[in-house]
Order: structure tokens, then C-alpha cells, then sequence
């Protein structure tokens, strides 16, 4: 009896492994935030965020979370200055915001690389629906954003 729960156990953890876990995404709140290499104000200040900043949340610690940006880098920021609300910034040269969630659709506008857009819902067959600060909507593939 002893020996089968001592299976069990590496078998769930393996289970779990395998397992996708959802990734969890704010943006930077209605001001810059600075960014640490440590969760604490006398850690080494390594970025200031512009506000509106997409990042991925790593984990929360304290009143600290440890964020990923689009380049990749970690750092830690004050949690209180993170938003819920979701920006994606656009990871192509010229990415195409269209009418409706089809590469048949017409174009409503080009976004270039590094704009921020306002992260609207996610529609399904790799796309997601934005809307720029000028009030411009539409929809945009998801792999020329960052931040979805």
C-alpha cells in the first residue's frame, strides 16, 4: 500500500508537467514604472516602463511581481503600477488591422512596430481584436503582436 502512493506521486507530478498552464498578461498603469532587477526599491533600477507597457506576469511576491517584456527580459516592478487593463504592442514592420478577423477583409489601418494598441478580446483562428488611442478598431493576426 505504502509503495503504491509513492508511485502515485512522481506519476502526478509528470502529469502536471506536461501540462499548459494559461500566461497572464497587465500593462504598465497611467504612469512609467521603474523596473528592478530585485524585488525592492534598493534593488538596481535596470528600465523605466512607459505607461501603457505590455507585460507578462512571471510571479507575485509580496507586493513585488517579476514581469517578462516583449524583448524577453525579466525584472520586477511594484505591483500597484501594473494594470489589468491590456495593451499588445505590434512585433512587425507593417502589421495590417482589418475590418473582420479575415485576411480577405479590408484593411483599417497599419500599425508599425512598437505601437501600442488597446487589447480588446481574443476572436479565435489566430486573431485578436484592438483598438488604437484614435479610436480605430479592428482586428489584427496574433502573431504580429506581442502581449496577447
Amino acid at each position: 500500500m505504502k509503495s503504491a502512493r509513492l508511485l502515485v506521486f512522481p506519476m502526478l507530478l509528470l502529469s502536471m508537467a506536461g501540462t499548459a498552464q494559461a500566461l497572464e498578461f497587465r500593462s504598465v498603469g497611467a504612469a512609467p514604472a521603474v523596473l528592478y532587477d530585485a524585488p525592492s526599491i534598493k534593488g538596481r533600477k535596470v528600465f523605466v516602463a512607459p505607461r501603457g507597457m505590455p507585460v507578462e506576469v512571471v510571479l507575485t511576491y509580496g507586493e513585488w511581481t517579476k514581469v517578462r517584456d516583449a524583448a524577453g527580459d525579466l525584472s520586477w516592478v511594484d505591483s500597484r503600477l501594473l494594470s489589468t487593463r491590456r495593451n499588445v504592442v505590434v512585433n512587425v514592420a507593417n502589421a495590417k488591422v482589418r475590418e473582420a478577423a479575415s485576411d480577405a477583409a479590408p484593411v483599417v489601418f497599419t500599425a508599425d512596430k512598437g505601437v501600442l494598441l488597446e487589447y480588446l478580446e481574443p476572436v479565435g483562428g489566430g486573431w485578436v481584436k484592438v483598438r488604437h488611442r484614435d479610436g480605430q478598431g479592428g482586428y489584427v493576426r496574433a502573431s504580429e503582436v506581442w502581449g496577447e
